[in-house]
């Protein structure tokens, strides 16, 4: 009989689902550490915790009986995952039961910032009544300006509207028409939406792209006496940052539920008129723990009862000769995913994949989810996978779609992607040298023959002699090392046109040194991209 481990505290009811559960044993043992925690975990099938406890690779290594571990609740960066996942164990987590309480943690932060509720009751605690230096501000007919918009940044969409305000958004991954249908005003960028603003709120996970997203720079574009509410993740907002918009006057105030550090029990910000704070509590609700502890029940016990993947963050139930069959397949469109998130421009809209050769007759539905966990990999947490990569995609209003033809092109197999935005197409072809060895053959009209990994730095050129030596030269006075080099032309082409090279650089071009390569004579763009390293295979492989 399969036996359930519970780590944490959770609510009685997913305690009372374990009891219900034909044909599973459970056991609630809390606040275990180091040996204890790992013998304990060696005697159990699966798991489910909170954040109480700590996962790490010294305790997971050598557990041959653990399957799978739940997390109820969002975040996993408490479960070493690669350590899970180099044992075979499927790490879940319960994305949805904390929507509506961070949601309306989001909009009670911001009526209780607009209306000085805080420093209000404050005042009457210590005996003043003072109703004229706490004059607000209504949150009717003001915009608000939502970065993320997941369930989470819906939910508070959706909130906006009932008091009556505007909407503006940003998120990469939802498309023109889905936000129409929400009653939001899509953006480019998060810039374009500053001097726009009078209230600001993410809802993103914190990521590269993400951290800092609002700092010193940002601070000369924001609409003066904007109010910006943080109940996502800490650091996406610089704080000291936030500290001097106060002090400048810039910001009318700032409301947190994170921070970069926590606990976090001393900031410049909780000192400062303008500010109110709370100790992450967007999730904090009896309604909330409630309902993630019992989808952590059940995401468990259905698992081990019938195989049921859902939510999972680290690894999808594959069969080994399928994986082995198609593994260069997969690296290659997973690299070719993070490639052209990185090379489009615009809001997605729909992806579309076309398998020829050998590769068509394959399960190429592995390959379109691992293509699309590569298209998302650095716009949402590090929870993206096979898995789960195209349902958040069809959130987003985005459809995948796939075309397959046995005829054979110039490869014996290859891939070929086109990403349609709102600015456009953008098209990359793929196959695999050997067995695995990913390479890109195809970007937009373009015929080339190039390594997909490392740094790249992609430039579209005149056809004409020295243009290439120049780019050399310019990267050789920036210290930058040429490893590897690919040139190519529109398929259909003659000399003298376009065409395009492809380098791949020992070190990543600094600002400086992309301002210099995009004035040479002769270069109509240039742009780098960043993948992984050769050799270095997805997650789940």
């Amino acid at each position: 009989m399969p036996k359930i481990i519970v780590l944490d505290n959770i609510a009685q009811e997913g305690l009372y689902f374990l009891e219900q559960s034909k044909n599973i044993e459970y056991v609630v043992r809390t606040g275990l550490k180091g040996k204890e925690l790992k013998t304990a975990l060696q005697e159990a099938d699966g798991a489910i915790c909170r954040s109480g406890v700590t996962l790490s690779e010294d305790v997971l290594t050598g557990n041959t009986r653990l399957k799978v571990i739940v997390r109820a609740g969002v975040g996993t960066d408490n479960i070493d995952k690669s350590a899970a996942t180099r044992q075979g164990i499927i790490v879940m987590n319960t994305p949805t039961g904390n929507t509506y309480s961070t949601a309306e943690h989001a909009m009670t932060l911001m009526l209780a910032l607009s209306r000085n509720v805080a420093p209000a009751f404050q005042s009457l605690r210590e005996g003043r009544w003072d109703r004229k230096a706490y004059m607000g501000s209504q949150l009717s007919g003001k915009t608000l300006a939502v970065v993320g918009l997941g369930r989470i940044g819906q939910e508070v969409a959706k909130r906006a509207q009932a008091f009556q305000m505007n909407l503006l958004g940003f998120d990469p991954f939802l498309t023109a028409e889905q936000a129409s249908k929400l009653g939001i005003q899509l953006c480019d960028t998060v810039d374009e939406m500053l001097p726009l603003v009078d209230y600001l709120t993410v809802h993103t996970p914190l990521t590269p792209q993400t951290k800092g997203l609002i700092g010193v720079e940002q601070l000369s574009l924001l609409k003066p006496g904007a109010r910006l509410i943080n109940c996502a993740r800490g650091g996406i907002y610089d704080e000291a940052a936030l500290a001097q918009g106060l002090d400048e006057g810039i910001l009318a105030g700032v409301a947190l539920d994170v921070f970069e550090t926590e606990p976090c029990t001393d900031s410049p910000l909780f000192q400062k008129d303008g500010v109110i704070c709370t100790p992450h509590l967007g999730a904090s609700t009896e309604e909330a723990q409630t309902q993630v502890a019992i989808e952590a029940v059940e995401l468990a016990v259905n698992f081990l009862t019938t195989g049921a993947v859902r939510h999972a963050v680290n690894v999808a139930a594959v069969d080994p000769k399928t994986l082995e069959a198609l593994a260069g397949y997969l690296e290659l469109s997973y690299r070719m995913g993070i490639f052209l998130d990185q090379w489009d421009e615009g809001g997605v809209q729909s992806v579309k994949i076309e398998y020829r050769g050998h590769v068509a007759d394959e399960d190429t539905k592995l390959l379109t989810a691992s293509l699309c966990a590569g298209l998302l990999k650095e716009a949402l947490e590090d929870s993206v996978n096979i898995v789960n990569s195209q349902v958040l995609l069809k959130e987003r209003g985005i459809e995948v779609s796939e075309f397959h033809s046995s005829e054979m092109a110039a490869f014996a197999s290859s891939m070929t992607v086109t990403l349609t935005t709102d600015r456009g197409e953008y098209t990359a072809g793929g196959t695999v040298f050997g067995n695995n060895m990913p390479r890109l053959i195809r970007l937009d009209d373009m015929r080339l023959e190039s390594y997909l990994d490392g740094n790249m730095l992609i430039f579209v050129h005149d056809d004409l002699p020295g243009i290439i030596g120049n780019m050399g030269t310019s990267l050789g006075t920036h210290k930058i090392n040429i490893a590897q080099m690919s040139v190519g032309r529109p398929i259909e082409a003659q000399p003298g046109g376009h065409a395009i090279g492809v380098l791949n650089l020992d070190s990543i071009p600094t600002a400086k040194a992309m301002a210099d390569l995009a004035s040479q004579q002769g270069i109509k763009s240039v742009k780098s991209i960043e993948l992984p390293s050769a050799g270095e295979k997805p997650p789940w492989i």
